[in-house]
């Protein structure tokens, strides 16, 4: 009798949900007029500027090594214009796996800059392909050979991660978002198994990253920017020797799991 009353006391008893992330702070008028007017002109003009000379790299070369280049001065300058500066954390894991899988949580549309800004060593980044029909940044995207993911394709999906593979099978390091789309709470959300496929494909390891502060500099659902320190969290890298595709998920559960757990450490002191 007891038991069953202890039982029931338990499934009643409040389950531990996840902190919700605080919301961005409130955006004085100031602000918000800065952004409006200064910022966000600078930030489209940069892109437009920087596109614009990858385009014209593009035709006289084909690694993308100077487009790519071209993309991290471009990723440097829109974190100065939006005044947030990156801190790199676990910098030796870089060093010490330059051809892995690397993962990392979405929060806001500065992570790609803070990405291309803090990566050290060329790489591909395998997006959702609706990021090639934006000017300047997609057509960056197809010329330096990016890989392009549709998700409400699967035979297409496929295809990308089998490119995916065949880059890093060549040496070349792969940069994906498991999530597929930005957050909207800060938390993460769903996983999805491809970055975990490919490592094991290509044996080579997963390596999990955590980005901190993007998501109070632009949230999903404001355009105005709200300045502040970033911060990259790189994680102890996930082998994958011995693993088969059938254990993608089992792999996938793991990094979001390091991911999760990146994003919960103490904040590094900026």
């Amino acid at each position: 009798m007891k038991t069953d009353q202890r039982k029931r006391t338990q499934q009643l008893a409040p389950q531990a949900q996840p902190p919700v992330r605080p919301a961005p702070r409130h955006i004085t008028i100031k602000e918000r007029l800065l952004s409006n007017l200064v910022w966000a002109p600078l930030f489209f003009s940069a892109t437009a500027a920087f596109g614009s000379a990858s385009l014209l790299a593009s035709l006289a070369e084909k690694d993308g090594r100077r487009q790519h280049r071209i993309a991290r001065a471009w990723a440097r300058c829109s974190l100065w214009i939006a005044r947030s500066p990156i801190h790199i954390t676990g910098l030796d894991v870089l060093h010490n796996h330059p051809v892995a899988v690397y993962a990392s949580n979405h929060l806001s549309y500065m992570d790609t800059p803070a990405i291309f800004a803090a990566l050290p060593f060329q790489f591909r980044i395998l997006a959702r392909s609706d990021l090639w029909k934006i000017p300047f940044i997609g057509w960056h995207l197809n010329r330096s050979g990016q890989i392009a993911v549709n998700v409400d394709n699967p035979r297409a999906s496929i295809a990308s991660l089998t490119n995916g593979v065949r880059a890093l099978k060549a040496g070349m390091p792969l940069f994906v978002f498991p999530e597929g789309g930005r957050s909207r709470d800060g938390r993460l959300s769903e996983f999805m198994s491809g970055p975990a496929y490919m490592a094991i494909r290509a044996g080579v390891p997963l390596i999990p990253m955590a980005l901190v502060g993007t998501y109070e500099l632009l949230p999903i659902h404001t355009r105005h920017f709200s300045p502040r320190p970033l911060e990259l969290r790189i994680g102890a890298p996930i082998p994958t020797e011995g693993l088969t595709t059938r254990q993608s998920e089992q792999l996938t559960e793991q990094l979001r799991q390091a991911i999760e757990a990146l994003q919960a450490a103490p904040p590094h002191n900026l």
